[in-house]
């Protein structure tokens, strides 16, 4: 339909609205017009692309995409502009490097040297005192008591001191000379150890060899100072010992046995000394300065699908700080709005055709369209909302929490608000785009465009058919576990640490349940703005305690009964030609609330069976009738019902005309005519007198959905059948057949999406369930009504 002919159908039905006698809703034109318009339908396309253009491009490229150390990165990022900083890594491996190059301090320990001193001047003691109780020469000793007493010594020192001594090598030393030669002999011993000791003697473990195999190693000497000093192993030490040992012109078993005495107080003394070595340390790191790092224009600081290691993913960082500093972004960085504005035109023209494939109704109707437009908008902006999060002190400082808002992105909350207002069908195509374009504003992740799809999958299966809130929360939060398992999965894959997988899954968690709460609050205020009506709202509104059904229960209690019938007609005959049940059971209750205000105007609830329209004229009546229906809408208003409940109360009379006051008036214009005009009998007998059709027909619209016409047709039927007591399906069949065929013929049902099959099934519906709701009950003979009643009594 062209511009020009949707302005003249706006301007003509909206006067056309002023001419009929009971006028159909107010506003109706105009809201048709902005529901079919075709330039509306542009406005909404353009405003759309322009929009998410706007959420998706702006302000978004790679320097914004969140990069993690040892994970694989999805986008390259190159520097735009040549800049310098002090490199965090370089600065540690520099540190390492120095420290690895700071040599132990050790100092000499003199106290094993004393300690064997001691034990030598004790053992030269006993020496002595035991050749003056045991001569060699003396007849009282023999060879062998004195040898085993020289034992017992051995052993006894032995076992006093950390050293060993044999008996033998006593009775060497004995032999060699007398005290004072003895005394000569440890004398230079001693003399050995202590330039032994005093050079320092190290064990094999410390290494330390130097250019000619000698050790040397950094000493501390007594004042403090710190020097390189070679020191020989505990081998040259022990060598050094026996030569020295040998030189003395000591005999050769004497040499020996002394040998074996001292190499006990030949041991290791280079000890590791902690303070001095930290004081070198921290000498070193004083004197060490951070490395800066120079960065080329146009030198690679990421590149795509290799892993981030530690000195690109610092690069990175200080260039994300450089460009917020200096605000220099190249335009070729990332993706350019002229890609952008491809993209997006791509993926909405792409949601056209599939809607134009699968969905033609809502390409048809703006306000579907406006709802796919809003949601997606609003989904998108949240999402992107969460990105900007990322640019926060807290996550640029910490990557792994960083990391997690991608899955906190409530992905899913248009795809859930779609599927529950509209379909399945576009909920999906719906979370295809919304996982799309969450890849792109986090640099082009496909890992991320696969879960959040998948779980916005997982999701509109959990919410199908969904008729409770907590239905939903429990589908969103499926969705949410579905993102946490393959952020887990992924995780593992890309060897993720086990604090940012935790992280990560958590987030997943609680984007779900957070997108459920979301979807909970933003369902009644699209249901309000889009006149969309949810199986939620629908199943609150069956409750009988609704004020408006109690209200009809008392003032209008034979309207009340007549609803119930109607609705149960509705619904059973909705379910049987695939419509919606629980819509047809809600407006079926709620079509006839106009006649609460005025409920003694009408027959099913004249108890004392006085009927107002004895006194009335025809004309007045059928006004009176027919006003039920724009009071019911004026009541349907103010409280707030769906737009589809109201629909209904304006459709389900359609255009049809009162036919007890038509006739009645026929009639007594008729008789009228007659009584003044007798002449003119055979005329008057010939053609009816003329009555104004329109004053007895309803303002309409006819029905315009299945639903609507179902609860018309069911109204007729409920109406006609209540002259029966108990009914055949033949009889049944008749009546049903009738309402329903003079409904047909009166064109009441042309403008309703209904086909032969459906009215056919439509039928059988109605005989059924009336058959069962005018059921026969056996007539109990009045005795045994009495005796029966008595008993139960």
């Amino acid at each position: 339909m062209s511009v020009r002919n949707q302005l003249k159908l706006l301007v003509g039905g909206l006067a056309a609205g002023r001419r009929g006698p009971v006028s159909a809703a107010p506003g109706a034109p105009f809201r048709e017009f902005l529901d079919q318009s075709r330039v509306v339908a542009g406005l909404i396309f353009i405003l759309t692309v322009a929009v998410i253009v706007l959420i998706s491009s702006v302000g978004v490229n790679t320097v914004n995409v969140p990069v993690l150390p040892n994970q694989l990165a999805t986008v390259q990022v190159v520097a735009s502009a040549p800049f310098s900083y002090l490199s965090e890594e370089k600065t540690r491996v520099a540190r390492e490097q120095a420290l690895g190059r700071v040599p132990p301090v050790y100092r000499i320990e003199l106290a094993p040297l004393q300690q064997f001193e001691a034990a030598a001047r004790e053992i030269l003691a006993k020496l002595a005192a035991f050749e003056e109780t045991h001569p060699a020469n003396s007849a009282s000793v023999t060879f062998t008591n004195r040898n085993a007493a020289l034992q017992a010594l051995a052993d006894q020192f032995s076992a006093a001191r950390p050293y060993h001594v044999t008996g033998e090598d006593l009775a060497s030393l004995l032999a060699a000379g007398d005290a004072a030669a003895r005394a000569t002999f440890f004398d230079n011993g001693l003399a050995a150890l202590r330039e032994i000791y005093g050079s320092g003697v190290h064990d094999a473990a410390l290494g330390g060899a130097g250019p000619e195999g000698v050790a040397v190693f950094q000493i501390v000497r007594p004042g403090g100072q710190v020097s390189l000093r070679p020191v020989q192993s505990l081998e040259d030490a022990l060598t050094f010992l026996r030569v020295t040992l040998a030189a003395e012109g000591i005999p050769r078993p004497a040499a020996q046995a002394l040998f074996r005495f001292f190499r006990n107080g030949v041991t290791a003394n280079l000890v590791f000394d902690r303070d001095a070595t930290q004081q070198r340390v921290q000498g070193v790191l004083a004197g060490l300065q951070p490395v800066p790092a120079n960065v080329a224009r146009g030198q690679t600081i990421i590149e795509a699908g290799e892993r981030v290691t530690p000195e690109q993913y610092e690069m990175f960082r200080a260039y994300q700080e450089y460009l917020r500093t200096h605000g220099n972004v190249e335009r070729g960085e990332g993706l350019t709005l002229f890609g952008h504005v491809l993209l997006v035109l791509a993926m909405v023209l792409a949601s056209l055709l599939y809607i134009r494939l699968e969905d033609p109704e809502t390409l048809r109707r703006n306000g579907r369209l406006g709802l796919l437009a809003v949601v997606v908008i609003i989904n998108l902006a949240l999402v992107r909302l969460v990105y900007s999060v990322g640019g926060a002190e807290f996550f640029l400082h910490d990557s792994a929490w960083a990391s997690t808002l991608p899955y906190v992105a409530p992905t899913a909350l248009a795809p859930l608000i779609v599927a529950i207002l509209l379909d399945a069908g576009s909920a999906i195509f719906m979370a295809l785009l919304i996982s799309i374009f969450t890849g792109v504003i986090y640099g082009n992740r496909l890992d991320l465009l696969v879960i959040t799809f998948l779980a916005s999958l997982v999701a509109i299966f959990g919410c199908r058919h969904a008729s409770r809130r907590t239905r939903v929360l429990s589908a969103a939060g499926t969705g949410g576990l579905t993102v946490a398992a393959f952020a887990a999965l992924i995780g593992i894959a890309e060897q993720t640490p086990v604090d940012t997988l935790v992280r990560e899954m958590s987030a997943g968690l609680l984007g779900g349940v957070v997108t459920g709460i979301a979807v909970v609050g933003f369902l009644p205020v699209l249901e309000s703005l889009f006149k969309r009506t949810t199986d939620i709202t629908l199943l609150e509104l069956t409750d009988y305690n609704h004020r408006l059904l109690r209200r009809m229960q008392l003032e209008a209690p034979g309207t009340y009964h007549h609803s119930l019938v109607v609705a149960q007609l509705s619904e059973n005959a909705c379910n049987a030609i695939g419509a919606n049940p629980l819509l047809a059971r809600v407006c079926a209750l709620f079509h006839d609330i106009g006649k609460i205000p005025h409920s003694a105007y009408f027959t099913e609830n004249q108890r004392d069976r006085v009927n107002p329209h004895d006194a009335m004229d025809p004309e007045d009546s059928a006004r009176r009738i027919m006003q039920h229906v724009p009071d019911g809408a004026d009541l349907g208003a103010k409280h707030r019902l769906p737009r589809a409940v109201i629909d209904v109360i304006w459709q389900h009379h359609g255009t049809s005309r009162t036919r007890y006051f038509y006739e009645r008036a026929v009639a007594t214009a008729a008789a009228r005519r007659s009584a003044s005009a007798l002449t003119r009998r055979a005329e008057a007998e010939a053609e009816p007198p003329a009555v104004p059709d329109a004053a007895y027909r309803y303002g309409g619209p006819k029905p315009q959905f299945k639903e609507s016409a179902v609860i018309s047709l069911a109204d007729g039927v409920e109406a006609a059948s209540r002259s029966l007591r108990s009914a055949t399906p033949a009889q049944l069949g008749q009546i049903i057949d009738r309402v329903i065929g003079e409904r047909v013929a009166d064109g009441q049902l042309s403008e309703a999406p209904l086909t032969f099959e459906d009215i056919a099934r439509i039928k059988n519906s109605f005989t059924f369930t009336l058959l069962n709701m005018l059921h026969a009950r056996v007539a109990y003979p009045e005795g045994e009504k009495a005796g029966e009643t008595k008993a139960q009594g």
